[in-house]
């Protein structure tokens, strides 16, 4: 998240850069456009002013009008020649102008896409936090031995009818209610039995093979 607002924002700070400079270019092939063409209709004047004055030159000299018309003419392509390089430079910033302006659009239009996703990242942006997980590490080593444990005594202990018993099936035995009682060097366990025949017959099967292991806890 803090990459891509990073880049959205460094993307943002050069959208407005350039459409500043777009600005900038528009404004100055604006202007350009505008002493163009004013120059354009004041060299204009001139132009037909003088082929004017030399019409009536040639008209007072009574030249013959064939001749009038080539000598105008002549003149008149050439004083159009000279007005068309104007009209070429004024058409040329006047497409510029136009070419800066739909930059300076665009521009402004990618800067409110970046500020719509910056808005949209904001609202899904959320606080990490790192999560402290060592406890339920030492509860799933806990589980682990546990499940361990009963898999031992299935595979000691049961019946051969549970070789295959899952977890499932083995926990209604390990939470039979019953009693713990120390007697020296001796443990005694004593369980209440089931409601169910079938498995209180299992249990005893469970139980003699416990006494007939007898088996020694690590202290001794």
């Amino acid at each position: 998240m803090t990459k891509r607002r990073t880049h959205l924002e460094q993307r943002l700070t050069r959208l407005k850069q350039w459409a500043q400079s777009a600005g900038k270019r528009e404004a100055q092939a604006s202007r350009r456009r505008e002493r163009l063409r004013t120059a354009y209709n004041t060299r204009s004047k001139e132009l037909y002013q003088d082929l004017w004055a030399y019409q009536r030159t040639l008209e007072e000299q009574a030249v013959a009008d064939y001749v009038l018309r080539r000598e105008v003419k002549e003149r008149k392509a050439i004083a159009d020649a000279e007005l068309e390089q104007f009209r070429a430079k004024e058409w040329s910033a006047y497409e510029q102008c136009n070419a800066e302006f739909q930059k300076q659009e665009r521009y402004c239009r990618e800067q409110r896409e970046v500020l719509r996703t910056l808005e949209d990242l904001k609202e899904q942006e959320r606080t990490m936090y790192e999560l402290d997980n060592r406890k339920d590490q030492v509860m799933t080593v806990c589980k682990v031995a546990v499940a361990n444990l009963a898999m031992w005594v299935r595979d000691q202990y049961f019946p051969p009818s549970y070789a295959q018993a899952t977890w499932k099936r083995l926990l209604p035995f390990f939470e039979l209610p019953g009693t713990i009682t120390y007697h020296g060097q001796v443990v005694q366990v004593e369980l209440r039995p089931f409601n169910d025949r079938a498995l209180n017959r299992d249990l005893l099967i469970l139980c003699e093979r416990v006494n007939q292991a007898s088996l020694r806890l690590p202290n001794g």
